[in-house]
Order: C-alpha cells, then sequence, then structure tokens
C-alpha cells in the first residue's frame, strides 16, 4: 500500500547542501535550538519530509513536541482533539502521531480507514493509565443513573465506556449540557476540582492526574511572581486547583498559546509542559519565556530518529477494535454535538 525505503539507502551526515536545504527550517526555531543540536536534527527532518511526500503520509504533532518536531516535520499541530480531527480531514492514507499513544487511538476512532502509527509503543500517559474500563463498569453499578464524562486524555476502551468525552477547553460546557445535577468526571480529580468551581452541579471525580501537572504547586507561582515582577502567569486546568486560582488565566494548551500570542505579553510563565513554551516561542520573538516547566517522560520519548523509523518500517500500528471505536466515537460525538 504504501512505498518505503531501507535503512541502508540513507546517508544521514550534515552536509553544506543538507545545511543550506534546512535552512528556512532552520529559521523557524533557530530561537530554541542551538546550532549544534541543529547539526544532528537537519538530516532527519529533510529525510522525514522526503518521505512523507514519497508515501503520502501525514506527520501529528502535538503542542508537548520538541520544536524541531513541532515546526519542521509536522503538518498539522495542537490539543489532542484538534490532532484527531485534522487526521479526519485530511486526504493522506497514512498518518504518524508524534504524541502519546491514547493520541493515537483516537486518530483512529476518527480515521478507521487510514493507518495510524506511533513512533514508540511506549508512549503513554499516567492519567490515562489510571482507569481502565472495567474501572468505569464498576462506577456505573456504585452511581446508577449519573452520566459519566470522560477526559479524552484515556484509552479507547474508557472512551466506549463512557456517555460522553470532554476536553480540557470544553469541559464546563459539556457539564452543563447534561440534565443531571450529579456528573461524574473522569480521570482526572484536578480537572474535575477546577470544573466543581464553576458550576452548581454535583462533581464526582476519579483518583487520576496527570504526572507534570500535578507536581506544580502555588508556591511555585509566589516565587516566581516575585523573582519576575510582572509575569503572566498560565495554568493549564490539570494542575491542582489552588495552582490554577494563583495564575492569571488558565485553559487548556491551544488555549494558552491563543491568550499569548494575542495578547503579546512582555514576560510569560507557563505552568505545563516545557516544549509548550519553546514551541510558542519560536515564532514570538518579543515575549520572553520564563520556564517553571515540567517535562512529560511519554511525550519525550518520540523523537527525529524514532519518526523516521516508523516510516521507514511501518511501526507501530495502532488499531482499535471495530466494537470499541463506535462506541467510543459515539462518545466522542456526543461531545462535538454538545460543543457546538
Amino acid at each position: 500500500m504504501f512505498d518505503t525505503v531501507t535503512h541502508q539507502t540513507l546517508q544521514l551526515s550534515y552536509t553544506p547542501a543538507v545545511a543550506k536545504e534546512a535552512a528556512p527550517l532552520y529559521d523557524k526555531v533557530k530561537r530554541v535550538v542551538s546550532e549544534l543540536d541543529w547539526a544532528t536534527h537537519a538530516p532527519y527532518i529533510l529525510e522525514i519530509n522526503r518521505l512523507k511526500k514519497q508515501m503520502g503520509a501525514v506527520v501529528l504533532a502535538h503542542n508537548y513536541m520538541t520544536p524541531e518536531i513541532f515546526h519542521c516535520v509536522s503538518d498539522f499541530s495542537g490539543d489532542s482533539l484538534q490532532l484527531a480531527q485534522q487526521a479526519a480531514r485530511t486526504d493522506a492514507k497514512l498518518i504518524v502521531q508524534a504524541g502519546v499513544h491514547f493520541m493515537a487511538e483516537t486518530s483512529k476512532i476518527l480515521s478507521p480507514e487510514k493507518t495510524v502509527l506511533i513512533p514508540d509503543l511506549k508512549a503513554g500517559c499516567s492519567l490515562a493509565a489510571s482507569i481502565t474500563a472495567a474501572d468505569v463498569r464498576l462506577l456505573r453499578q456504585k452511581f446508577p443513573g449519573v452520566p459519566i464524562v470522560t477526559y479524552v486524555n484515556t484509552s479507547a476502551e474508557v472512551k466506549a465506556e463512557s456517555d460522553i468525552c470532554c476536553t480540557s477547553s470544553n469541559a464546563l460546557k459539556i457539564v452543563e449540557s447534561l440534565e443531571s445535577d450529579t456528573v461524574l468526571m473522569i480521570p482526572d480529580q484536578y480537572l474535575a476540582r477546577n470544573i466543581a468551581k464553576q458550576t452548581k452541579k454535583k462533581i464526582l471525580t476519579w483518583q487520576g492526574a496527570c504526572e507534570v501537572h500535578e507536581r506544580f504547586t502555588a508556591n511555585d507561582i509566589i516565587k516566581f511572581r516575585k523573582a519576575y515582577p510582572g509575569a503572566l502567569v498560565l495554568a493549564h486546568p490539570e494542575c491542582p486547583p489552588e495552582v490554577c486560582a494563583e495564575a492569571d488565566f488558565s485553559g487548556s494548551t491551544k488555549a494558552m498559546a491563543d491568550f499569548v500570542i494575542g495578547k503579546q505579553p512582555k514576560k510569560v510563565v507557563l505552568i505545563t509542559e516545557c516544549s509548550m513554551s519553546d514551541n510558542i516561542s519560536a515564532s514570538n520573538p518579543n515575549i520572553e519565556f520564563l520556564r517553571p516547566c515540567n517535562l512529560c517522560p511519554h511525550m519525550k520519548r518520540i523523537s527525529l530518529p524514532k519518526i523516521l523509523n516508523s516510516l521507514l518500517t511501518m511501526t507501530h500500528e495502532v488499531t482499535v477494535d471495530l466494537g470499541v471505536a463506535a462506541r467510543a466515537k459515539a462518545a466522542v460525538d456526543r461531545m462535538l454535538e454538545a460543543s457546538k
């Protein structure tokens, strides 16, 4: 179905010709990628882009990918749901997910006829791993009649057991769209608690959390305000409520990016994964980004060599049981309809 190329045909050296060809791409990231690192990245970037064209493939890059991936090899970038929607819209039949496993699953759910690859099968998610489909079935037994709102940062099996999905940006709207006075929000306890502050509905939670965002504290923000007077602080709603309360703005990765690009503050602190700051900074030279960030070890499993290997070897293909996919898609579709 797809043309492939063997490793032996590749000459991945940083030659003067490679440097010249890659120069326009380096202009996009030179503020955040050193010349020394670029010498390593450039041959991979050119080869990946050549192979994508040859194979009719696209790369979807989450906001937490490193700049050389986000700006130089991705065809679409954004948050997890944005990427899945772009996957469904593109004519490309081969999709490489530069993100974590649940994102690749969601792309497959919305594009069942397409081949979806993830460069590293171990690129998981602590939040998605915190709950299983069996857990959701037990919750239904414990709270009969209570609608279950499931964060998109979950496995296909968990989505399939849910009534409706939500994102960090539309969670409040989804909760308010339900007739029940009580709602079960899974699996992120902090997103649920942050939403509970904005609604009169009773929110039941699950003890899941993102290992990146739960490490931040309100004291971190207080210290940064003292060290950098006048800096705007933006926090992701996967952070504990006291962190979001201390911030100037709380929103999804897309909302944070839109806020920063639209407001153009002189100094900004993003309370989220490290690469988010780098990716916005690359194209916003007038903004100083202060970085009290945490690295996601799962996102950082995705690299240029692994993306190239994924294209060369057609690995690792992500599949979802058709029955599970249909039920998971129904929960996603209900969210999209309620979000209009």
